[in-house]
């Protein structure tokens, strides 16, 4: 039997304040996911005490870590169903103190550095190991017991080759995963090169997680965008006022945590983000030297993006034109939900006499006015997140 957790710091207490206080709306799916993620939390907590009155706990033998293991989550639905916020609650209550977080592209982009790392030390004759996946899993399962992913999907040869020889090992260790996806674990990687790589691992996968499909009455993120001013402007109290109601409504008050995305070895820093909405200043995005593949990785994380305090650009600021130019592009082409605070309506925040910039940003100023229509924000994103 699992210890009792006091409701405070469960997902169903926390969920039901949620209800209590109007911010969402009670769904029947969602509940049935709620209490699957309590009981994960009270397995993982006895396991761990468990752990704790034995000698020699887990060390005694690897196959004693993997009994001891109880099984993983992992939810899959449409877009906008609420698997991020259900994640984000059971992330805040999560008693596992060795517990991770992470896009699974930013940790198998992690492990192939690690990887890589191992292969170099063996080649060098640094290490006793043969095989570079082995130690690259023991420091993981050292790190980490609970692996929380956001956006399970495969979509790379690479990630496919490697996937069965880590989580063999990290489940040995008795890592625990939960992850949400849009797509069904038989399904990941479908039609893609070499599958039967990957098969294995889909079989594994299924053995260690129980699979839950998310199947809520609607895409709630689009209802709370029903009706709402997406575009506001000019900046001022008044703006910061409707952005802040906005990331509220969305969010549903669950507290924002920040994350790092990765991209090509370089670090995005994301200081403010939850229920897959993250919310950035210009400044952060414009004014820094991100380019078009920077702001692709952010339209792959993220449904909704809050762009805060655009000013109005003048030709000697066509470096942060160009960079606004390539983030509304990224957006656009993703389907990803804007909402913008800007000093002024889209055809007139561009100002310049000449330059290419200006016959790109009359593109930008359509694209802007299109964003904020019905009918785009009906649509589904590329990127499930």
């Amino acid at each position: 039997m699992t210890e009792a957790i006091p409701s405070a710091v469960t997902v169903k207490g926390r969920y039901q304040a949620m209800v209590d206080a109007g911010e969402i709306e009670a769904d029947s799916a969602q509940v049935a996911v709620v209490r699957h993620l309590d009981e994960l939390n009270a397995a993982l907590t006895e396991a761990r005490i468990a752990t704790k009155k034995s000698a020699l706990g887990w060390l005694f033998s690897k196959r004693k870590a993997e009994i001891a293991a109880p099984k993983g989550l992992y939810i899959w639905g449409s877009v906008g169903r609420g698997k991020t916020m259900l994640m984000d609650l059971f992330y805040q209550v999560a008693t596992e103190p060795k517990k991770r977080r992470s896009h699974f592209h930013e940790f198998m982009a992690e492990t192939h550095a690690r990887v890589f790392e191992a292969r170099k030390q063996i080649s060098e004759k640094n290490s006793k190991n043969s095989d570079p996946i082995l130690p690259v899993a023991e420091a993981i399962a050292e790190e980490t017991r609970l692996l929380c992913f956001d956006e399970f999907t495969v979509t790379d040869i690479a990630d496919a080759m490697l996937l069965g020889r880590l989580f063999t090992k990290l489940f040995e260790r008795g890592v625990v995963v939960v992850a949400t996806s849009n797509v069904d674990p038989k399904d990941l990687y479908k039609d893609g090169l070499n599958r039967s790589h990957i098969l294995p691992f889909i079989d594994l996968l299924q053995q260690k997680v129980d699979v839950l499909k998310l199947d809520s009455r609607t895409d709630f993120r689009l209802e709370k965008l029903a009706g709402t001013q997406v575009y506001v402007s000019p900046l001022g109290p008044e703006s910061d006022r409707q952005l802040n109601e906005i990331w509220r409504s969305l969010t549903n008050n669950v507290p924002p945590h920040s994350e790092t995305l990765e991209n090509l070895g370089r670090e995005i820093k994301v200081d403010k983000t939850c229920a897959g909405v993250a919310w950035f200043t210009f400044d952060e995005l414009c004014r820094q030297p991100l380019g078009a593949s920077d702001f692709l990785r952010i339209a792959q994380a993220y449904h909704t993006i809050i762009l805060a305090n655009v000013p109005v650009l003048e030709a000697r600021f066509r470096n942060e034109a160009k960079r606004f130019i390539n983030l509304i592009d990224a957006l656009y082409d993703n389907k990803v939900k804007l909402i913008i605070s800007a000093d002024a309506e889209p055809d007139k925040l561009y100002s310049a006499p000449s330059g290419t910039e200006v016959f790109e940003f009359d593109r930008t100023a359509s694209r802007l006015i299109e964003m904020r229509s019905e009918e785009y924000l009906e649509e589904e994103p590329r990127f499930e997140n």
